[in-house]
């Protein structure tokens, strides 16, 4: 199935002109929750779907744990979590200290392989859609 998007008249980052452009929006077409997720990757192994949600809950407590630690973790094919912080600026090395920490914030960057794949997305305007529906 194709990604879907709408047209919104946005003001870009970065520009101050005031003025508005249009510009495509992603639009999504629901949330797949972890039971979905299981249930999907179960038809395509040989587990049955609560072993791979106790499996995907597992993983999801593992990264958490991980990045606790300070490590940047690579899953599979997807690509890379870590931690970034948003901090208090000092005026000097000695003032820096956990207390500027005002935020931790988790990044994700994808893989090449995932950028590829993504390369490969057909889109498809909503209002289109709904035309074709009537």
């Amino acid at each position: 199935m194709p990604i879907l998007y709408n047209s919104m008249e946005r003001v870009p980052p970065g520009k101050s002109d005031g003025k508005r452009y249009w510009c495509p929006v992603v639009k999504s077409t629901g949330l797949t929750n972890e039971k979905k997720v299981a249930e999907t990757t179960a038809k395509k192994t040989a587990h049955t779907p609560k072993e791979v949600e106790l499996l995907l809950s597992q993983l999801s407590e593992v990264v958490m744990d991980m990045l606790l630690d300070g490590k940047t973790v690579q899953l599979g094919k997807l690509g890379f979590f870590r931690t970034t912080v948003k901090a208090a600026p000092a005026d000097s090395e000695e003032e820096v200290t956990a207390s500027k920490i005002k935020k931790v914030t988790v990044r994700f960057k994808e893989s090449d392989e995932l950028k590829s794949t993504m390369k490969k997305a057909k889109f498809v305007p909503v209002v289109k859609l709904l035309k074709k529906n009537r």
